[in-house]
Parts: structure tokens; sequence; C-alpha cells
């Protein structure tokens, strides 16, 4: 499940050679594996149209097209772009191919096919297309099949989200790890269904898909004699006399995800409207007047501020103070800006959408969305902070410069307030595991999965913030079994 960069996967490459796996065995095991992830999609009757490239994805290819013409399937090996240079490791497994009694055809389009598979251009591959390359990327888009491409498709790069004229895939097998674009805007709508492929190389990521089997693993187990103090205080300095509901939802995430004790710093109209709503908290009055004179409650485990908060000037003097103590922090909302963090043992988790992102960093939002990974990870251990950029494929990145994806989740979360249960849930977290990282990561997928249990019994548009809090219980049933 891990996430690697074009220069990963070279030296990924590099290595095996330099330990005795040559290029051309690497060609073979990758064919191999996609023969056996292909054969469980097609049939015999389907005619598959194999277009092969001069480099190593071309010679992945070469050996797909191998296996599927042993084993019986209806398969046309075709060089749009020409054939492998001689003596390369690609022309080797063209005259193996041969040698087995094959032959290559000329690529025509008019040819009739099922399915069209890419194996064009690979991960080492930069933008613009050439202009035949990117002719015949249009001829497969326009024909009616079922488009197949290996390791990523053609036109997309593998480490940013740029992209033009590309090969519209409806699955990809990706080969040894997922790369950066599956996950960017907007290389990700090209990329169909992704499968990952091991093609026995030794898995050394810097970022990783964070899965539920991770959370299973990662999940604090208590023991029996466990009570409240175990649990955390939580404390949440969110919420105004015009946004109330917002410390609401945060509260009500942070009860649901297993704080022991929550305290809310919010005005005494906010208190007044969430008393009956939320009876197991209790409030520190004017919490954001205090902080930003550096008064907090005593005995908190973890600090959760911005949801709903206005006053700017407060707002920064707070942080300024609530960065001086030995708390782990989350910043969301009006609480995001421009500014350096102090070193400091305790975490700070940045919670921004892509605009907020691009308010911090000073980078366009289109531009965010295309490097969402790389961006996200460079502010992270700049700055020494946890950042959480939140949207599709939301992206964790830790200061040491590692990190996750979360793929789970729907559009259903694209709701006014749902990052404010997710500040809830992180300021919990934060308060009774002893990993930080595990924390950040729990929280943004449990946090996606209740929109999936939603839609399981509910329209994808009907869900609100709310529901994310009432669907925690049952999400958290899921993480425990």
């Amino acid at each position: 499940m891990y996430i690697y960069s074009k220069e990963e996967i070279q030296e990924a490459d590099s290595t095996a050679e330099k330990r005795g796996m040559p290029v051309f065995t690497l060609m073979e095991t990758a064919g191999r594996a996609l023969y056996e992830a292909l054969a469980n999609t097609v049939t015999r009757k389907d005619s598959i149209l194999v277009l092969a490239g001069k480099g190593s994805n071309g010679g992945d290819g070469i050996v797909l097209a191998r296996y599927l013409k042993q084993n019986g399937f209806d398969a046309a090996l075709v060089f749009p772009l020409g054939e492998p240079k001689a003596d390369s490791p690609a022309d080797e497994h063209l005259r193996y191919f041969e040698a087995c009694g094959f032959a290559s055809a000329a690529f025509s389009k008019n040819a009739a096919c099922d399915v069209i598979v890419d194996a064009l251009l690979g991960a080492g591959s930069a933008l613009p297309l050439r202009e035949n390359a990117e002719e015949i990327v249009k001829w497969a888009n326009g024909k009616n099949a079922m488009r197949v491409a290996v390791d990523l498709p053609t036109g997309v790069e593998a480490d940013t989200g740029n992209c033009e004229e590309a090969f519209r895939a409806d699955m990809t097998f990706s080969l040894h790890g997922y790369k950066p674009s599956a996950f960017l805007l907007p290389s990700s709508s090209y990329y169909g269904k992704v499968t990952v492929l091991d093609i026995g190389l030794p898995h050394k990521g810097r970022f990783k898909v964070w899965t539920m089997d991770d959370v299973k693993r990662t999940l604090p187990v208590f023991p029996s004699s466990a009570h409240k103090g175990t649990f955390g205080t939580s404390y949440l300095i969110a919420g105004s006399e015009d946004m109330p509901g917002s410390v609401m939802m945060a509260a009500a995430a942070a009860l649901r995800s297993g704080t022991g004790k929550l305290m809310i710093g919010t005005s005494k109209t906010a208190a007044g409207m969430m008393a009956a709503q939320v009876p197991e908290a209790t409030y520190f009055f004017d919490g954001l007047k205090k902080a930003a004179e550096g008064e907090f409650p005593e005995k908190i485990a973890a600090v959760g501020m911005g949801p709903g908060l206005q006053d700017k000037d407060s707002i920064t003097k707070a942080i300024h103070h609530l960065l001086q103590t030995d708390l782990p922090v989350v910043l969301d909302a009006d609480a995001l800006d421009e500014r350096d963090y102090p070193d400091r043992e305790q975490p700070v988790i940045l919670t921004p959408h892509p605009g907020e992102f691009s308010r911090m960093s000073g980078y366009g939002v289109k531009e965010v969305q295309a490097n969402r990974i790389q961006y996200a990870s460079e502010y992270a251990v700049k700055h020494k902070v946890t950042v959480i950029l939140k949207g599709e494929h939301t992206v964790i990145a830790y200061p040491d410069g590692t990190g996750a994806v979360n793929t789970i989740g729907n559009s259903a979360l694209g709701k006014g307030g749902s990052g404010d249960t997710l500040t809830g849930m992180l300021t919990a977290f934060l308060g009774h595991y002893k990993d930080s990282r595990h924390a950040a990561a729990n929280a943004v997928v449990l946090h996606a999965l209740t929109s999936e249990e939603w839609v399981k019994e509910n329209g994808l548009r009907s869900m609100t913030a709310t529901d994310i809090s009432g669907l925690l219980p049952r999400v958290m049933k899921l993480a425990e079994t």
C-alpha cells in the first residue's frame, strides 16, 4: 500500500539490478503479475489489443502479450510508437516473444477490440506528450472498449496531477506501489480503479495508503480498569455568538471519539445553547479571550481550536500562548493562517482544506490540488507540524517527511461542519493515543468511513455534519472488531 515517486521507483529498480535482479527479470515478473490480474478480468472471447511502447513499460506489455497468447487469449501486440531499441531489455523480450512462435501486428486505427491495454509510457515519462503519442491516446479514448493502463495512464505524470490529453483508463494495474498522481487532481480521474501489483521489490516508501487494517492495528487497547483519566480531558476553544453550531458539532464528535472528559471554552450564550445538547461537557467561559491572555484550564490532555471563532486578533494571541504550552494542539478554520511554529515536543496538527492551505502556503488552489502530497509534506517538514490536507484523498503529512493518504469516503462529507467534527475527533484521540501519528491518520479514516456507512441506507446528498457523530459508534465498532 506504499506510494512511490518517480525517483523512488527508479531507485528501487536500480537497487534491484545491483543486487542481481536485471531489468529483463523485472519485466518478466511485472508481465506475469499483469497477466494474472488481467486474466481475472477478461475472458477468452474478448479481443485484447496491447499497445506497447519502446521502453520498460512497453517491455512489460510484451511479456503480458506473451502470457496472454500462451494461455489461449485472443491478444494482439502492436507498437504504434515504434519497436524497442535494439539490444534493450524490452527488445530481448520481443525476440523471446517471437521465439515462442508469436508475431507482433501492424497498428491500425481500424482495429476492432474489446480491451485496450496501455503499455506505451511509464512512470519516467514527462509532459507534454509527443504528437504521435497524443494521437494514439485520443484514438484509444474514442474506442468502445475497456481500457486498462499498465502502471499509470499515458499522458499522466507520476508525481503531479498535471495532465492534458491522457489515456482514460477503466482500471490501472500499478506496479510495486501507487504513484502520487493516483491521488492528485485532475490526474486521478484518468486512473479508474487502481490495483497495486507486487513485483518482488522491497518496500521502503515514505507515504502509504492508510487502511482500516492500519486503524485496527494501531487502535489503543485499554485495561478493564480504565477510567475517565485514562481517556484524557479534551479542551475545545470554539464557537461564537454567530456560530454556536460549530462547537456543538466538534463537541459531539469528541465525546463519541472516546474522550474521558470534555471541556469547552466558548461564550456564555453558546454554552447556554449547548447545555441541553451536550450535557456531558463542562465549560470554561470566554475561552478565547482567556486563551488570548494565556489562561487555560488545568489537567487537560489536548486542545482543539478554531471552529466557529471569528476574532482574528484574539485567535492570533491565543495561538501564541497555546504553542508555549506542552499540550498537543489541533488548529482548524480561522485558527489556520500563514505563521511560523516553535520547535516543541508535543504535536501541532493543522487541518486545512485546499483554500486554507493556499492561504497558509502561498500556492494557488489549483496548484495545491495537483501537488497535494508534495506540498503538504514540504510544509509539514519545514514548520515541524502535522498537516491534514482535507478533500478527496486526504493527505496526512508528518514533520519527519513521512505520511499517509486516505482513500476511504465519498462526497457526502462535503458539507459545512464536517471539518468541525474532525477537529473534535482529533482532539479526543490526541488525549488518549500514545502515537500522535496514529491518532491523526485514524481520525481521518474513521471520519471518512462514516460517509460510506451513511450511503448504505441513505442518499449521498442528504448527509449532514451532525450525522457524522451519530455514525461514529458504528464505525468505532468496525474498528474494534
